[in-house]
């Protein structure tokens, strides 16, 4: 019974930003479950090759695929070159330590093309073929920012709430059709992203101070709620957002 109900046997799925972070440790993740895999990264590279050997070492059947998310004829060729899904992960997304006074217009528009504007393209590509098969999994990764915004990062933690307000949305609209539609907010977590952030100690600190749990979360804290979602035993988890950020938002 434990199996069967986080098993992802016979589903394919694309993780968006999957070649390093919190992208491939769900899509490792994915692969132990049994799915198939589309492995995705911004352009070719060491890490994207890496990622895909490491999942075909896992006995998955697995393929990687290249786009800027920032732009729409990209998105549009992904769309149409990955085919059908059962599900997906809106995991990439770009993210600048500046305050709303530091931004410059041209940044803003990045990240918000990159955040938001990719997943909605991303989601108009895919829900037609998930509704048409009575099925799918979606999956945002937002931020606790979204909840509990940063001062340096106010237009990403924006740019994340409205992707948010896009999966409620779109969770509402589609349950019928055997669809389910959530988000999981990740706080401090110890990726490469967060190298250099984290590589200062009175900043360490300062984080620290704010999170009960007192400690920073790892990559596969977050993959293990994205197989609860994608799996049979998430299923009637619709609409949900889930905080992966030892108390953070709190």
């Amino acid at each position: 019974m434990l199996q069967k109900l986080f098993s992802l046997k016979g589903k394919r799925a694309l993780i968006t930003g999957s070649s390093r972070g919190i992208g491939r440790a769900i899509a490792m993740l994915f692969a132990e479950a049994g799915a198939e895999l589309i492995i995705h990264g911004s352009k070719p590279s060491a890490k994207l090759d890496e990622a895909l050997a490491e999942a075909r070492s896992l006995g998955a059947k697995a393929e990687a695929v290249c786009a800027d998310i920032g732009d729409v004829e990209a998105v549009k060729g992904l769309i149409k070159s990955v085919g059908d899904l059962d599900i997906l992960v809106l995991n990439a997304s770009m993210q600048h330590y500046l305050t709303v006074l530091d931004f410059e217009p041209e940044t803003f528009t990045q990240e918000f093309n990159a955040n938001l504007r990719s997943s909605f393209l991303l989601l108009q590509g895919f829900l037609p073929g998930m509704q048409q098969r009575r099925f799918g999994r979606i999956i945002s990764i937002g931020s606790v920012n979204q909840w509990r915004p940063g001062a340096r990062l106010a237009i990403y933690g924006s740019s994340k709430a409205a992707q948010f307000n896009l999966v409620q949305n779109c969770a509402r609209a589609y349950a019928a059709d055997g669809i389910t539609v959530n988000s999981i907010s990740p706080g401090v977590i110890n990726t490469d992203r967060n190298a250099d952030v984290l590589a200062d100690p009175d900043m360490v600190e300062k984080l620290r101070a704010i999170i009960p749990a007192r400690r920073f979360g790892c990559a596969m804290d977050c993959a293990g709620a994205a197989l609860l979602l994608a799996s049979p035993a998430g299923a009637y988890i619709n609409g949900a957002d889930i905080a992966v950020d030892g108390g953070m938002k709190l």
